[in-house]
Formats: C-alpha cells, structure tokens, sequence
C-alpha cells in the first residue's frame, strides 16, 4: 500500500519514522523504521529510516504529507522563581512535563534574594518560569522576583505566568533591560485551580527555537507538513489523553494508565476523564491536587540502561532477584556487575536468557516503584492537624482504572506473552496504594509508534483515534 503520511521521532540515538495511508479520514498503520541519529544532518537518518520501512514492501509517496516528533534537544533547562514553595514545585513539574524542559531548580520567597540571584547566575538557565500569586494575591514577590531576574544577566526567555496585576509591570521591567519575555496566563489563577496549558505551549515555541538551531534540524523541519516538531514526552501525552477521553464525533476507552519505560527514565501517565466534570472545589488545593484529568510522574533514576543503578539503588540486588520470577540462578554479584554493564554499555543487548531475565527484573522494579509513586494510597494514621482520619483515599485515584498501556522498548523487544505477564504483575498486589481493584487489560505498543498517535492526533484527531482504537484493543 501506498504510504501517503510519515511521522518521525529524532532522538539523541535513533530516527524512528513511522508509515501510513490516510484515505478518507481513516487512517491505517503500515510499517516502522529506525537507524542512527545523524547529528550533522538529520535528514540523512530520517532517509535511513524509511529505507528500513521501503525493504517491508512499502511505497512511499514522494508527496507523503512529514511530521516529527523530537526529544534530541535534551531538553531547555528551566528555573522556576514562585511565592509559596510547595505550589510553584507543583506548578514548575505540570507546566515542564511536556514542553521539552527539565526544571533544574523551584525558588521560592522564603529564599533570601541573594541566594535567588546566585542560582540564576550559576545555572543560566533557557527559560526562566516566574510565577507568584492568585489573581487577586500577592503581587510583591513577582515584583521582588523580576528585580532579581534583571540583575542576574543571563540570558534567559522569562514566561510571565504570574498574577495577572502584576504582567505588564514586570512585562515593563523586562522590555526596558532587554530580556526576552512572553506574556501568559495566571498558571494558578485560585487556590483550586492549575492552568498550565498557556505556559506549556510557550515552553514549547521556545523548544522548537532552540533545536532547530542544531545542525541539520532547521532543514529537516522544512520539510514537515506543519514546519515545526512536537517533544516527544508531550506527544506520548497528547495520544493517551486522546485515547481517553474521546474526540466531540467518537468516545474514547475512559480512563487508562500508560507504563512508559525508556534507558533512561520511567515515566507513568495517567488520564482520568471522569474527573474533568468534577466542580473546582471538589479538586482540593493546588497543593495536594492530584484530581485533574491527566497526570505525569517521571522517575529520572529509574530506567533501562543510562539508569540501571538507579534502579538497583532504589530496590537492592535481593528484589530484583525475586522478581525475575523464573528459574535461572543469579548472584547479587551478577546482578550488580549488570547493572554496572548497562550503564557502561547503553546499547547492550541481551547476550542469553540470562540476561534477558535480568532485563525483565530490572524492568518490573523501575515499574512497580514508579507506579507507586504515581498512584495515591491509603492513609494510615490519623491526621488531626489535616483532619484525615486512617483509611482515607490520599492523592491519585486509580482504582477504577480497566487498561494499562506499555511502551519502550522492553515492551517492544521482549517476549510478548511475557512482557504481559510482567506488567500485569506490577499490579497485583496493590497493598496501600490505590490502584486498580481489578486486574487491568494490559495492552502494549507493539509497534512503538505512540509519539506518532500523539503528533497526528493534533491534526486528525479522529482518524487517529480510530486507529488507535483498533490497534490497542
């Protein structure tokens, strides 16, 4: 068949593409391809990549419509400057968790300013996210924080998501020193409620500012249909939140949890589409307000290979023994010259079924960890102070969750039936925390092409949800 759509992925290691025809509205899914980033001009590995998928049968039109996904950036490196610690942290982590930033330090104004300064001037940071106040709150500390910004010298873009009162004095400031800043809503507006939206896509322009500045990317994204490219944590999201929760033509499979595990990072995601017809109020403070419809955690020392240790840090060579479950002797030792091997040797391969084993063990405690760290638990004292008596349902929700959705390439890789077995697993001693009270269907990506769900679903939605649909059932 004729492949008249191609979505490509440009990591820091590997161009994947990914092939389809689009024919009246429905979208069908062709074949898959990889080879090697080529830094100096990405063209070249996005060219190898749909080699591999031409040597499957596939025709490509040379008309075929190109979009991309990237995560090759490595990410802007963002400091967050707020008034109240706990909600600027809350903030920083929702509004970065897709926009291709890492926050590299949260600030609040119970820091003396002379140590805000010095960790401005010792990070120089790409973007700098200045946050501080409901709209009818404080303003003195967007004031104190923009003061301190001005001194610092460097070169940051500053997204301006504060007390809205407070905008155009600050946006005043900056333009009179030069420093580049963009305007946009209140991220906090009342206690209740995070709007990250505005403030994520602004991160993200200036994600496709920088990367295209690479060698090689500004003329490969010449080349994509809509000329820009989406991160690639932000397009993971933006298909499982599609798969959920629908389209205003289809319904989507309600609420699902996603298992993203990579070599270097476990990410979960869960999207509940229940809770978006929950009142404000019923959401709870933003301080503890883990009620809204989609929700990421990212484990950064639990993964694969660059985060092998980490994983053996976090659980000790005896767990991951136990969970390899199956009845292949290993030592500590083994284990932890493993992990050693890993780290060293991101690209490994599994030599034997040893290894493999290993592999799996090492997979299902990155995932049974972070998946606990995602979900909320079961109070187990009282709490007077909070007025939380023991039992009660803390943070997120996942009980009536019905599907998991796996990807990475352990998922992609390993023996299927297997894989199967482990992540359904990872949920079935739930203990204290809340998750699912029901075995959940676990449907893994077997074709490693979410990214390309994500950036087409902002385009055809509906098309791509109805593929998705069909492909994960």
């Amino acid at each position: 068949m004729l492949a008249n759509i191609i979505v490509f992925d440009v990591g820091s290691t590997y161009t994947k593409a990914a092939a389809f025809h689009m024919k009246e509205e429905e979208l069908t899914f062709l074949g898959r391809g990889q080879s090697p980033t080529t830094l100096n001009r990405i063209l070249d590995g996005a060219d190898a990549a749909l080699d591999q998928i031409r040597n499957q049968g596939v025709t490509i039109d040379p008309m075929a419509r190109r979009y991309s996904s990237c995560s090759a950036a490595g990410g802007l490196r963002m400091v967050a400057l707020g008034y109240m610690p706990r909600v600027t942290a809350k903030a920083a982590k929702e509004v970065a968790m897709t926009a291709g930033a890492r926050v590299m330090e949260v600030i609040s104004c119970e820091e003396p300013p002379s140590y805000r300064l010095e960790v401005l001037q010792e990070i120089r940071p790409d973007i700098i996210l200045l946050a501080g106040g409901t709209d009818s709150g404080d303003e003195s500390s967007v004031e104190e924080n923009v003061d301190i910004i001005c001194r610092a010298g460097c070169h940051a873009t500053v997204i301006l998501a504060c007390n809205r009162y407070a905008q155009r004095r600050a946006a005043e400031r900056f333009k009179e020193a030069g420093i580049a800043y963009v305007r946009v809503p209140n991220i906090m507006p009342t206690i209740h409620e995070l709007n990250v939206k505005p403030a994520r896509e602004a991160i993200h322009e200036q994600f496709i500012h920088q990367i295209t500045r690479a060698s090689g990317l500004a003329e490969f994204r010449d080349t994509l249909a809509d000329y820009t490219v989406v991160p690639t944590p932000g397009a993971v999201l933006l298909a499982t939140e599609l798969l959920a929760r629908g389209t205003h033509e289809q319904e989507g499979v309600g609420s699902l949890i996603l298992l993203d595990i990579g070599g270097a990072t476990t990410d979960i995601h869960s999207a509940l589409p229940d809770l978006e017809d929950l009142a404000i109020e019923e959401r709870g403070l933003v301080i503890n307000n883990e009620k809204q419809f989609s929700y990421r955690t990212v484990e950064g020392n639990l993964g694969m290979r660059v985060s092998a240790t980490g994983v053996l840090d976090a659980v000790g060579p005896k767990n991951i023994i136990r969970a390899m479950n199956e009845p292949i002797s290993v030592t500590q030792d083994e284990v932890e010259d493993y992990a050693e091997q890993l780290e060293a040797d991101t690209g490994h391969v599994p030599a034997d079924e040893k290894e493999a084993c290993l592999d799996r063990a090492f997979a299902y405690c990155a995932i049974n960890v972070a998946l606990r760290r995602h979900a909320g638990f079961y109070a187990q004292e009282n709490d007077p102070v909070m007025g939380i008596m023991a039992g009660t349902a803390i943070g997120r929700d996942l009980r009536d969750v019905h599907k998991v959705l796996c990807a990475g390439g352990v998922f992609v890789h390993g023996d299927q039936e297997k894989m199967q077995a482990l992540a359904a697993r990872c949920f079935a001693n739930p203990g204290m925390s809340l998750l699912p009270v029901q075995d959940p269907q676990i449907i893994i990506d077997r074709n490693y092409i979410l990214y390309a769900m994500g950036v087409l679903g902002r385009h055809y939605p509906d098309a791509v949800l109805s593929c998705m649909k069909n492909m994960y059932r």
